[in-house]
């Protein structure tokens, strides 16, 4: 279990078990499992239970939760395998005299950060075909949840190192920049864009708005998104994020893998 957030109107309910809501990905919940729901802070949906802070300064009250849990079945399973995870920077950086050391040797060409956003559009398909693509000496940066596009494919690895490094969840983009940074400062560079760092981000809801915002801050230019540019972008807009800082959008898997290996 664990997947895009738009299966959840499936996987919930062999689930079986209680859902903890701590984020705004909650879609309208069906009946067969709406009694399992629980929301906190500025999650709610009406006719589901809801957690709340206390007035107090005291840790929330899960116990309602906990014992709706001991009284349910266990999941049914629906997939067997492994996925590797937990890459945020801390761990990243126990691996930076491997990472450095293969960077160096020309091992590890190019990174690629490929956070952002999954969702139902079969454009997105595109991200999977991507990574499929993508050389074997090149390594994925990613969080959020357009890791699901890719995450489960047998990309393999260099030396020991995933060629996907998954940092986790969408508020997790931190530790791409944070790691963007250090091997700025290991290589010894004066601008982040000189780093052997590629960016084709999934765009779909305000969240990657923000990680775009705080790549935008640190200065990292061309960044690429897709599968459409939002739609909130003013032509102004557009024009100032094209001319100030290289955005773009995508094209074809082909066409973008030569374009962001030349």
């Amino acid at each position: 279990y664990g997947n895009a957030w738009y299966k959840q109107d499936k996987e919930f309910d062999s689930f079986n078990g209680p859902v903890f809501l701590t984020t705004n990905c909650l879609v309208p919940p069906k009946e067969s499992y709406k009694d399992r729901i629980y929301t906190t802070g500025v999650v709610g949906f009406e006719g589901v239970k809801h957690i709340p802070d206390r007035a107090d300064g005291k840790a929330k009250d899960f116990s309602a939760l906990i014992a709706h849990a001991k009284s349910c079945p266990a999941p049914t399973e629906i997939e067997t395998g492994e996925i590797i995870g937990g890459f945020a920077h801390n761990q990243v950086m126990a691996l930076a005299d491997k990472v450095v050391a293969a960077v160096k040797s020309g091992a590890i060409k190019r990174f690629f950060v490929m956070a952002g956003c999954d969702g139902r559009m079969k454009s997105r398909d595109y991200y999977t075909d991507f990574a499929k693509a993508l050389p074997q000496d090149t390594v994925i940066l990613t969080a959020g949840c357009a890791k699901y596009k890719y995450n489960k494919l047998n990309l393999g690895d260099i030396g020991g190192i995933p060629r996907v490094l998954d940092a986790g969840q969408c508020n997790d983009s931190y530790s791409l920049a944070v790691i963007a940074l250090k091997l700025k400062e290991v290589f010894g560079l004066d601008d982040i864009n000189k780093l052997p760092i590629s960016y084709n981000i999934a765009w779909y809801e305000q969240k990657a708005v923000i990680v775009l915002l705080a790549l935008l801050h640190l200065g990292v230019k061309n960044i690429h998104l897709g599968p459409t540019l939002p739609g909130f972008l003013s032509p102004s807009v557009v024009k100032v994020l094209v001319e100030n800082f290289g955005i773009a959008g995508i094209s074809t898997v082909e066409d973008d893998v030569k374009m962001f290996m030349a």
